[in-house]
């Protein structure tokens, strides 16, 4: 008897996309990647699908329910987030994209991306841990000194230091400019640390020997905004030159904020400098300064940046496993009979046999299928940068990156809330009870319009900066990128080549509108809308997606190429339309929203 399909993720779907498509293979043959062939890449997926599927995957309900508690002094976790992470470390996951100088293993991003969707697929609470850790330690193997590497970011590789994130502020939220937090520097050249952060994931907890944060805060020197930030590094508890854990460092909790979805991930409200503790007999909390004075945030989109196509990921990945849930039970579920000759007296059919079932499942498919895909093309442009042959590759990689990167974002993020939504609704009401793990995939999938960035700051970054500030380079590279694949498509004929017709139409359409909007000569007025250019972008990005997997299925035969074929026509036929009214608006200069004053509301 064959093995119930998984319904944390699609094996079959990550082989396809991986090596039927993105031709990952190709990759060994360059220098980076030429220890590594198919065989270690299907081995290292098989070992993350299971250890995703034993140890993530079954205490996802219980991080839901018992939430992270906070007495005063310390923060406590069920056993089995800890547990998993020790697994997750001990098959030495933390450095699989890394250098190898740097003890990683050089595995292409496409690769690693596809082996951590089976991780935040099955409990993104638990897997946020780790994923924050590797970002912090990636960040000061790029900026770091190689003191700090050894005392900090080797411990995090290691799985015994874990690492943070510390931007935001009570009062500021995603304005950074705004923060006021203080370091002052001290006579033996580090510094004290003092004031008061707000939405720190994994800002305290008791599963590792030490956390280390990094924060961002101003020098006394410091220009005005932005460009008066730096970064420091702040452990949780000070570490000696051998690499010792010392004493307790200035850092305690305000407490801890009760969230909506994703709460197996501790989130915290941390303050530093308290007082609470004296670490070298004084007040404030010791910080090392990480790179120049002033750059704190440059250094920081390092990390911002990887963690955006990871947010996206996560999105997708939450998404994906309500689809294949809310698909097991469509599958299962026996109610009504079949509009045309049903016997009243006859037995019930699956409700997967309603038409209008299959329609939210369909929906659902072509979301999540498409943003992994959109997903794993980002990845894949990493791993074209950090293996070019030449600058022209280097260049076109990197442009295309940047264009893409706030809709890898934002798209899967809006997109996989309204999956959700629907794979609630296959269950009706069965869907909207604890019973059944959805609604709490809806809980958690609410957070990604607002992690890293929010949809409507990736939205003004996508217009305002990486199109229109750059003249529109990097959406003409992406008309271009675009363009092959309507060739290609083209060339196939039949649906193929309509499909592809229909792209080109929205791309050409969204060119224009572009123009448009840069020659309104007001800027509060060009990016007033900027959301719903994103929205639209978005669509014909996942579009392209699309048509770029059916030029991959060809004359394929068999039910899971047939899938994919009516995902494509489902997106091309219901979604892709839907592009049309946003851009005559954007057209528009529509400028309701500018006019809205505050006191008509």
């Amino acid at each position: 008897m064959p093995a119930q399909p998984s319904t944390v993720l699609s094996a079959r779907d990550l082989q396809f996309l991986l090596f039927e498509w993105l031709d990952v293979e190709s990759l060994s043959e360059r220098p980076r990647f030429a220890e590594h062939d198919r065989e270690s890449y299907d081995a290292l997926l098989e070992l993350c699908e299971q250890l995703a599927t034993e140890h993530f995957a079954p205490h996802y309900r219980k991080s839901d329910t018992e939430e992270p508690t906070f007495d005063g002094d310390k923060v406590t976790l069920i056993p089995e987030i800890g547990a998993a992470l020790q697994q997750f470390a001990k098959a030495d996951l933390l450095g699989l994209t890394l250098d190898a100088e740097r003890g990683g293993h050089q595995v292409p991003q496409t690769v690693a991306a596809a082996c951590m969707a089976w991780f935040t697929a099955a409990n993104i609470g638990t897997a946020a841990y780790s994923f924050l850790t590797v970002a912090n330690a990636g960040l000061l193997l790029a900026h770091g000194t190689p003191e700090q590497v050894e005392r900090y970011a080797a411990p995090m590789l290691e799985g015994r230091f874990f690492g943070t994130m510390t931007l935001s502020e009570p009062h500021a939220g995603s304005s950074l400019g705004d923060v006021v937090t203080r370091a002052v520097p001290a006579d033996d050249g580090t510094y004290r640390i003092f004031g008061n952060k707000m939405w720190i994931s994994g800002g305290d907890h008791e599963m590792g020997e030490n956390i280390v944060h990094l924060v961002l805060a101003k020098l006394p020197d410091a220009p005005a905004g932005t460009r008066g930030i730096s970064l420091f590094i702040v452990p949780k508890h000070l570490v000696g030159e051998d690499g010792s854990i010392g004493e307790r460092n200035d850092v305690t909790l305000a407490g801890i904020n009760h969230k909506l979805g994703s709460r197996g991930t501790v989130n915290t409200a941390p303050v530093f400098g308290s007082g609470a503790h004296t670490p070298g007999g004084a007040a404030g909390a010791v910080g090392y300064l990480v790179g120049e004075p002033h750059r704190g945030l440059s250094y920081m989109f390092h990390m911002m940046n990887a963690a955006r196509l990871g947010v996206g990921m996560s999105a997708t990945t939450t998404a994906y496993t309500a689809y294949l849930k809310s698909l097991a039970y469509a599958r299962e579920r026996p109610q009504g009979r079949r509009l045309a000759g049903g016997d009243p007296a006859g037995p019930q059919v699956p409700i997967i046999e309603h038409a209008d079932v299959r329609r939210m499942l369909l929906a659902q498919k072509s979301y999540v299928e498409g943003a992994l895909a959109l997903n794993l093309y980002c990845s894949r442009l990493l791993d074209l940068q950090a293996s070019a042959v030449d600058d022209d590759e280097r260049v076109e990689a990197s442009r295309l990156l940047d264009v893409l990167t706030p809709i890898a974002k934002s798209w899967p993020s809006q997109w996989g809330q309204e999956s959700n939504s629907l794979a609630i609704q296959v269950l009706g009401g069965a869907g909207y009870t604890r019973d059944h793990d959805l609604e709490a995939h809806w809980r958690d999938q609410r957070l990604n319009p607002i992690h890293e960035g929010t949809h409507g700051i990736q939205a003004l970054d996508l217009l305002g900066r990486k199109v229109l500030g750059g003249g529109g380079a990097a959406l003409m590279a992406l008309a271009a990128r675009i363009g092959d694949t309507v060739e290609r498509a083209t060339a196939l004929g039949g649906e193929a080549a309509g499909h592809a017709a229909a792209l080109k139409a929205s791309v050409d359409r969204l060119g224009e509108v572009t123009m448009a909007l840069a020659g309104l000569g007001d800027a509060d007025r060009t990016m007033a809308n900027a959301t719903v250019y994103l929205e639209a972008a978005g669509h014909v990005v996942v579009a392209w997606m699309w048509l770029e997997q059916l030029v991959a299925v060809g004359e394929r035969q068999g039910d899971f190429y047939d899938g994919k074929r009516a995902a494509a026509r489902y997106f091309f036929r219901w979604e892709l339309p839907k592009v049309g009214p946003m851009l005559d608006l954007l057209a528009s200069g529509d400028t309701t929203t500018l006019e809205m004053r505050a006191d008509w509301f």
